[in-house]
């Protein structure tokens, strides 16, 4: 800065600007010691005592599960190929049939038959039937309970997408994460309360909006974790912060939080700006130890697939996802596929490729994360979901190949661990697959499940906003499905 620009100035206005307002932190601390700062912090309205909003809170009742692991399939699995085995589609292939498809491509009456292009064989205890796409999970059933009678508002990537992480078609909502986060809050400071894992490819359509904390304060959003190199940006500080600066910066931080400040309008959110940049600085301390998968054996990083370049990336992200849950973290969503077309599930062209391609990428480590949960006795507190933003048609999109259109009138989503009763199956879908007959479930009622799951009322978790208590389920509110629940 050159002398001309502190024309007209005073030394003090000088001094502080030259230091960027720094040098006013250590005044507000002699100020305090003075007693000139002396009433209790508050909130934005500069009367409510200001409270983390992240602290930990008491469920409505007592909770089965204490975090959540989403696995989001994203581009839309094809359930027919994976989980829902339709015997009777053998022996059809490019038959023409009649029945009844709403996708991309419109609305249509017939088309040509696509049996699925892998066998199925029984597995575990309970007799489940599993595509050869997943040799790894099958071993599990026994501890997974399928719906396959799931549906949604919309056959359209974004739209669909938006409903299955916020239970609305329209941007705007706070999601699945951001709810739990907000009934619950958080049990280790030092990290983030919601986690997402984006694959590496790219981020899924609509991008952000999928882990956005919506009309909610933007702390009850999605912290975005990268499964190479600093799985967090900017965790690593710089140079001048080196050699204890940082460390007095934050000292200084706390002791100004800690005082006491008037409660005037141009005070109001210090507390909650000075909380966020303690949160930054116990990340930087406390995240690099989380997210380093060295201090793992041998043994365990196979079991998740890290000795594969195939599925080395996601088993990567699942065994970063057990650290957090370890260490208290209430939500993680990990996404396999990322970007367009066959970088993700969403099999328009050739079926066989796209699916042997992602499946390959994520069977053996989900398979590791269910065993070690239940090897370290985490499992029974842990609810795991798997699913995408809808399923796919039994017929051809185009007419040739392999190809399946979105189908968001029945597809299959499933969970594990937390509270849920593995070895079981919900709702089914008519003979082909082309849509749920029988026990039909919405989103809604996945999203039910996961909060009683948690210990949070589905009807009873409210936000105020627009003039309405708004919930994740709606004003018309929806039901836990209750028959795959311990």
């Amino acid at each position: 800065m050159t002398a001309g620009n502190f024309c007209g100035r005073t030394r003090r206005e000088a001094l502080w600007q030259a230091g960027c307002g720094f040098a006013g932190l250590a005044m507000t601390a002699m100020m305090d010691r003075d007693g000139f700062l002396a009433s209790q912090a508050v909130a934005a309205d500069g009367v409510t005592d200001f409270k983390n909003p992240l602290a930990a809170k008491e469920p409505h009742f007592a909770p089965k599960a204490k975090s959540v692991i989403f696995l989001y399939m994203y581009g839309g699995p094809s359930h027919i190929d994976t989980f829902d085995y339709k015997p009777s589609m053998y022996g059809m292939d490019g038959k023409t049939i009649e029945v009844k498809t709403f996708g991309r491509g419109g609305h249509r009456n017939q088309g040509r038959i696509v049996e699925p292009r892998w066998k199925f064989k029984q597995y575990g205890e309970c007799g489940k039937w599993v595509s050869d796409l997943f040799p790894h999970l099958a071993q599990k059933v026994d501890d997974v309970a399928f719906i396959h009678s799931m549906t949604a508002d919309s056959p359209i990537h974004g739209s669909a997408m938006l409903m299955m992480n916020s239970g609305r078609i329209l941007s705007g909502h706070p999601c699945l994460g951001s709810w739990v986060n907000y009934g619950l809050g958080s049990v280790n400071e030092n990290l983030p309360g919601f986690v997402v894992m984006l694959d590496p490819r790219g981020g899924p359509i609509s991008g952000s909006k999928n882990w956005s904390s919506g009309y909610m304060p933007a702390t009850y959003q999605a912290t975005v974790m990268r499964s190479s190199g600093n799985p967090i940006l900017d965790l690593t500080p710089p140079a001048e912060l080196a050699g204890g600066a940082q460390r007095r910066l934050l000292d200084t931080l706390r002791q100004y939080n800690e005082s006491h400040l008037a409660p005037r309008e141009d005070n109001s959110n210090l507390a909650a700006r000075i909380a966020s940049y303690e949160l930054a600085y116990r990340m930087q301390s406390t995240a690099p130890e989380a997210v380093d998968i060295s201090q793992e054996t041998v043994a365990t990083q196979e079991l998740y697939g890290l000795n594969d370049p195939r599925s080395e990336k996601f088993g990567r992200q699942c065994l970063l996802a057990r650290r957090l849950v370890e260490r208290g973290v209430r939500f993680i969503q990990i996404y396999s596929g990322g970007a367009h077309n066959d970088d993700n599930w969403d099999a328009h062209t050739d079926m066989e490729a796209n699916h042997n391609l992602h499946a390959g990428e994520t069977d053996k480590p989900i398979a590791g994360l269910i065993q070690d949960l239940k090897e370290r006795g985490m499992l029974k507190d842990t609810l795991i979901v798997w699913g995408g933003e809808f399923g796919r048609q039994p017929t051809a999109e185009y007419a040739t190949g392999s190809g399946r259109d979105h189908n968001s009138y029945g597809f299959t989503t499933w969970m594990a661990g937390g509270g849920i009763k593995g070895g079981t199956s919900a709702g089914t879908t008519d003979e082909l697959g082309s849509r749920a007959v029988d026990d039909t479930y919405h989103v809604k009622h996945m999203h039910a499940t996961i909060l009683t799951l948690m210990g949070l009322s589905p009807e009873k978790l409210t936000y105020f906003f627009g003039g309405l208590n708004n919930s994740l389920v709606g004003v018309e509110g929806a039901q836990p499905i209750w028959n795959i629940m311990t």
